[in-house]
């Protein structure tokens, strides 16, 4: 990525397409160490970048920026009402007992313990992810799993998937000791992006493969 932080997938006068690495935030974080964002990097080249949505810092893959009012109004609307299409890939402790499901647990913040999210079935706010298989890995025992996420909370991949008992390696924050010692990274990469364009109406998909 040249040092940049992203990969440019697309840009057109509308919108960029990139591809995030791992630990750079995407928004400015609280106090001037945090400063430094896919964003800030972004408005230096192209100044009337507008973040849509947001990757955690420690997961990479696909996400889009609007650079006009009038696309980042059409493209805030496609996710909340939940007509993109959105893939991660993630690689987890174990082995799930079938191929695939679907997890429906709330949730929200904790707080106590922020910047961590729990399951909560009183005051959660509905959450929902598919999941599948994609590989089943040992030595140590672990899956590569392909995850769609239906609604968009902070966290929502990393605290559904250890609610099942499958912790994603490298994660610093929900898994064991011994599991985030399995990899230098958090294993989390959203690698498939779809939308409709707002400015062509047409259904544009991007693609950028994890790179673990």
């Amino acid at each position: 990525m040249d040092g940049r932080g992203y990969e440019l997938l697309h840009a057109d006068e509308h919108l960029l397409v990139v591809n995030k690495e791992c630990g750079l935030l995407t928004v400015p974080g609280i106090g001037p160490e945090k400063a430094d964002c896919l964003i800030a990097r972004l408005q230096k080249e192209w100044p009337t970048a507008r973040v849509v949505h947001r990757l955690d810092r420690d997961t990479s893959g696909v996400l889009v920026v609007a650079l006009d009012a009038d696309t980042h109004r059409a493209l805030s609307m496609q996710f909340e009402r939940r007509e993109t299409a959105k893939t991660y890939i993630a690689i987890a402790a174990g082995h799930p007992p079938k191929e695939s499901g679907e997890i429906d647990l709330p949730i929200r913040k904790d707080l106590v313990n922020g910047p961590l999210q729990i399951v909560d079935f009183v005051h959660g706010r509905a959450s929902v992810t598919r999941w599948r298989v994609l590989e089943l890995l040992n030595e140590p025992t672990r899956t590569r799993f392909e995850l769609t996420p239906i609604t968009g909370r902070s966290h929502q991949l990393r605290v559904h998937l250890l609610a099942i008992g499958h912790p994603i390696l490298g994660d610093d924050l929900y898994a064991p000791a011994d599991v985030k010692a399995l990899s230098p990274r958090l294993c989390l990469h959203a690698q498939q992006l779809g939308f409709t364009h707002p400015a062509t109406a047409a259904a544009v998909e991007f693609t950028s493969p994890a790179p673990f």
